[in-house]
């Protein structure tokens, strides 16, 4: 037992896709209070919509295989730092985040948050899995009160089926910058990889298999 429990942190510490940091600062609170920022739909009519949880090469795989979402992409989002990387992200207090880009007369807001809280471990604080720290937080962004509503409802709702509370944070949407192009569609440019295969697989299918599949795309690799 004592052997498995060590396998198990040193398997967590080298598929970790990035650096630990636990500490909230007091800028951090202050964008908290923050006016949100609404973000205007692309030419085509469609929508953006942001969440964090954990690291984003999962988060960006899950929603990509949702009915309406025609894109999602990596990047960084929730801090107070300007221009940030894959190597200071953390430091700046942002966290590996996506943007969803989706035909809002397909999947709704609503439904995006479903799909947020089907895919990850609701009640695990400043991580996901092996992907521990401030960077891996949980946090969906709202642009509007009736975003912000439709978040609070949801939570609400899954309290009531939990003794620990809800982890994820709501958060007034400020900006968000695109991650570096070798993360974008990581999952399926890289197979093979180590994290992928156990901590990004397991998890994408663990959610196909328990979200409703009349709300899935057919086919995704």
């Amino acid at each position: 037992m004592k052997l498995k429990y060590l396998y198990f942190i040193a398997f967590a510490v080298l598929v970790s896709c990035g650096n630990v940091k636990n500490e909230k600062t007091k800028a951090q609170k202050e964008l908290a209070n923050a006016e949100p920022v609404e973000v205007n739909a692309t030419q085509e009519g469609l929508k953006k919509a942001y969440f964090a949880s954990g690291c984003f090469w999962c988060v960006e795989a899950v929603y990509e295989s949702v009915k309406g979402v025609k894109e999602s992409i990596s990047g960084y989002s929730g801090g107070t730092g300007k221009n940030p990387t894959y190597q200071n992200y953390g430091k700046t207090d942002h966290a590996e985040a996506v943007e969803i880009i989706y035909d809002s007369e397909v999947v709704d807001f609503k439904t995006l948050v479903d799909v947020y809280f089907a895919s990850q471990n609701l009640t695990q604080q400043n991580g996901q899995g092996p992907d521990i720290g401030r960077e891996y937080r949980s946090i969906i962004f709202y642009q509007n009160v009736a975003q912000k509503r439709i978040i609070e409802d949801k939570i609400a709702a899954l309290s009531k089926s939990y003794d620990k509370p809800i982890a994820a944070e709501v958060m007034p949407f400020q900006k968000f910058w695109v991650a570096e192009d070798y993360h974008q569609d990581y999952k399926k440019k890289h197979p093979e990889n180590p994290y992928v295969q156990n901590v990004s697989i397991p998890r994408f299918n663990k959610f196909r298999r328990n979200f409703p599949s009349e709300l899935l795309k057919e086919k995704y690799q």
